[in-house]
């Protein structure tokens, strides 16, 4: 759905913006809320020739100045419309997600050499890119996800409304996760450190935040299970939420332990809400936080380790607020979403630049 919040930014700059998608798919049903130009089509195969001539139709009405997708499927329709009309416009590829099938065969070498950049949104997303695409390093840009860190401002949350909630205690220390039930999220770290911490501190608590996806509601039930189990009565499951500002706020600790992530976002958002964190020092994550500035970073899958740092900023108030400010002024810094907007526009501009010589 990054690719709804960025068309908004862009048209906030002026920019006109067409947004091209797969018909009734989720974001094709959002974008319909937003009031934006969309163009849909049934093409969800990597081979299919008439939504290839629709799409070259579109393109050459729209006399379109740039292309950007953020899925590697997509060149497969992009590509070949683009070589239909002989058309030299720049093709922007976002890597969101990592792959792990070398695609280097003179079919991807065709399709890749007609993008002009393709940007990465972590330093793992970019090795990734280089080791299975047929890419040189000049043709992959670092270009972070980002957050609207006006709405994610602790300044403007009132942090007790979900510690009323729940009955979170002044006093008690609330320790968050937000992640959907999914193998690999880190859930079962969590739940050991909640073991652990449970005799040693009775002010302690955890507050789980998210939903399974479809297809893994076993899961869940199994966390919820071995909670149940354990007697883990510091454990709090809130379900899916979407006021997420104010579920962070109410945080004193955010825990992101995930086994693998390309970026992540919602790590992202709790720093910019100035809150000290515990990560899994795995793949995207070491983009964002800072071992020993912003967060402790934690062996990933060590739940015993998870619960050591944990216990660092459990006792340590004054450190919990100096890595919050630290967090805070690094998630603006590196992360806003209205720098990140200039960084793509001055990539795309380069491009067109260069495209015009």
């Amino acid at each position: 759905m990054f690719t709804l919040t960025a068309v908004q930014q862009l048209l906030k700059r002026n920019i006109g913006v067409e947004l091209l998608c797969y018909q009734n798919s989720k974001l094709h049903l959002e974008a319909k809320k937003y009031g934006v130009k969309i163009h849909s089509l049934k093409a969800q195969s990597y081979f299919h020739p008439v939504e290839i001539l629709k799409l070259a139709g579109i393109l050459r009405r729209g006399k379109f100045d740039l292309l950007h997708t953020q899925a590697s499927k997509d060149l497969w329709v992009l590509v070949p419309a683009l070589k239909l009309l002989r058309s030299t416009v720049p093709l922007f590829l976002t890597k969101q997600v990592g792959s792990f099938i070398v695609k280097k065969d003179a079919l991807h070498r065709w399709i890749y050499n007609r993008v002009t950049y393709a940007l990465a949104i972590s330093e793992v997303i970019k090795k990734n890119l280089l080791e299975t695409c047929p890419l040189t390093e000049e043709k992959i840009l670092l270009l972070h996800n980002a957050v609207d860190t006006k709405r994610f401002n602790p300044q403007n949350v009132d942090a007790r409304k979900v510690r009323e909630e729940f009955g979170f205690k002044a006093g008690e220390i609330v320790i968050g996760m937000l992640a959907r039930f999914s193998p690999g999220k880190g859930h079962e770290e969590v739940l050991f450190a909640a073991e652990k911490l449970q005799t040693k501190f009775s002010q302690v608590k955890f507050l789980i935040v998210g939903e399974a996806s479809r297809g893994e509601e076993e899961y869940a039930n199994q966390i919820k299970r071995r909670t149940s189990e354990k007697k883990l009565t510091n454990v709090v499951f809130a379900g899916f939420r979407s006021d997420t500002p104010e579920v962070l706020s109410a945080l004193n600790i955010f825990c992101f332990p995930s086994h693998s992530e390309a970026f992540g976002i919602a790590l992202v958002e709790a720093m910019a809400m100035g809150i000290s964190s515990v990560c899994s020092n795995s793949d995207g994550i070491l983009d964002i936080a800072v071992d020993g500035e912003t967060s402790f970073l934690f062996e990933t899958k060590n739940g015993n380790d998870l619960a050591e740092k944990l216990e660092l900023l459990i006792t340590n108030e004054e450190l919990r607020k100096k890595f919050g400010e630290a967090s805070r002024r690094r998630a603006v810094a590196f992360f806003d979403l209205e720098f990140l907007t200039d960084k793509v526009i001055s990539i795309y501009k380069q491009a067109l630049k260069i495209n015009h010589e």
